[in-house]
């Protein structure tokens, strides 16, 4: 029976990563989250729907339809948050208002 023939290095190695050259870990800046100031094409503006509910969409630009501005515009971060401070409850309107109409009988 015949080994087989060791394979043959062409000399290259795989590229590392930044955390395997330097031997440790990296450190990131959490997502999202920037020393740096926002740009105009970086700011975010709160949109909400009749339904009440809310998402982000480029400042500067037209709300898609069902949508309008709620007024708070800010970087992604700022965004976020102001939408965690004033949607707490995450039911759409039309079921709130069902649930309601229903508890009232």
């Amino acid at each position: 029976m015949t080994e087989p023939a060791p394979q043959q290095s062409s000399g290259r190695t795989a590229p590392r990563t930044p955390r395997e050259s330097s031997g440790g870990t990296t450190p990131r800046t959490p997502r999202g989250m920037s020393d740096e100031k926002p740009t105009v094409s970086d700011m975010q503006q709160v949109v909400v729907n009749d339904e009440e509910q809310y998402s982000l969409w480029p400042a500067g630009q037209e709300p898609p339809a069902g949508w309008r501005a709620d007024g708070f515009t800010g970087s992604k971060q700022e965004c976020l948050d102001h939408i965690d401070a004033v949607w707490t409850d995450m039911r759409p309107r039309s079921v709130r208002e069902a649930m309601r109409t229903r508890s009232q009988e």
